[in-house]
């Protein structure tokens, strides 16, 4: 349960502050490493996960800055670890989409959470390259740059332009792919833009009328699916709905989302 005594707009402002600040840093190393400056790299999972030192460098500051702006909170960081708090924790993925920041593809973001009791209650998604804010708070809606956001309204399954994304280990993509084929044929067409934060941000935005991925971590979803949430999307999260997998996301516009769960089960996403 959370607690209705939170304040998510005072919490939106401070995700929007920090994540903003942490974009900033970002695209200074961006846009060095485009004019030639070298960026150190390591992997995760596999070689082809890998995490930059401005991937660090950037939840350094998020940490830091929430740390005086909110000194008796939890942080939880996709690279520097953590645990829920008994009251506000804050997600944080320092840089989503590490993959495009490092190819120099600008389709990349801060995103930062506040939750409580493991829901999210206010956050902000912001694009360092665009300078793009997106910001949503619980019951308040959801927002770019100030401007109200609301999903599409597809009237049929064969009109629905859907985003995913896939794993890093070769196992699952396999599957994924397979997926990702039957599913292609049932539908208007498939993105895969490689930033989880702002694919769910696309939907809020009408720029995809759905979105699945399986295997995102907390800090992928956190402010995301809030924002699509806010913006009018049916949002599934990991552990919510065992037909599409355990770890499966989902955040779909209403008018469609009955037949695409149903077209995303005779595809396969369930064996994924």
């Amino acid at each position: 349960m959370t607690d209705v005594g939170v304040d998510e707009t005072l919490l939106k402002s401070v995700a929007e502050r920090v994540a903003g600040e942490a974009a900033e840093l970002v695209h200074e190393a961006w846009t060095g490493m485009n004019a030639g400056r070298e960026v150190r790299v390591d992997t995760k999972s596999a070689d082809t996960d890998v995490v930059t030192a401005v991937d660090h460098e950037s939840e350094r500051l998020v940490r830091a800055r929430l740390a005086e702006l909110r000194p008796d909170d939890a942080v939880l960081g996709e690279e520097g670890g953590g645990i829920a708090g008994d009251g506000v924790t804050w997600v944080v993925d320092p840089i989503d989409g590490t993959v495009n920041f490092l190819y120099g593809l600008p389709w990349f973001a801060v995103s930062v959470a506040a939750q409580v009791g493991g829901v999210s209650v206010a956050g902000a998604v912001v694009e360092p390259v665009s300078g793009r804010r997106w910001t949503a708070a619980r019951g308040q809606g959801a927002f770019l740059d100030g401007r109200p956001l609301s999903v599409n309204a597809p009237e049929r399954l064969d009109l629905t332009l859907v985003g995913t994304g896939f794993a890093y280990k070769v196992e699952r993509r396999t599957k994924q792919a397979r997926f990702v084929a039957e599913l292609a044929t049932r539908v208007r067409d498939v993105r895969r833009n490689g930033a989880a934060s702002l694919d769910l941000c696309a939907v809020a935005a009408g720029w995809l009328d759905a979105y699945v991925e399986h295997g995102l971590g907390h800090w992928d979803w956190a402010a995301g699916a809030l924002i699509a949430a806010e913006a009018g999307a049916h949002v599934s999260l990991p552990g919510e709905d065992a037909e599409l997998g355990p770890d499966a996301t989902f955040a779909v516009a209403p008018s469609i989302g009955a037949p695409l769960r149903q077209a995303l089960i005779d595809s396969g996403v369930g064996a994924i």
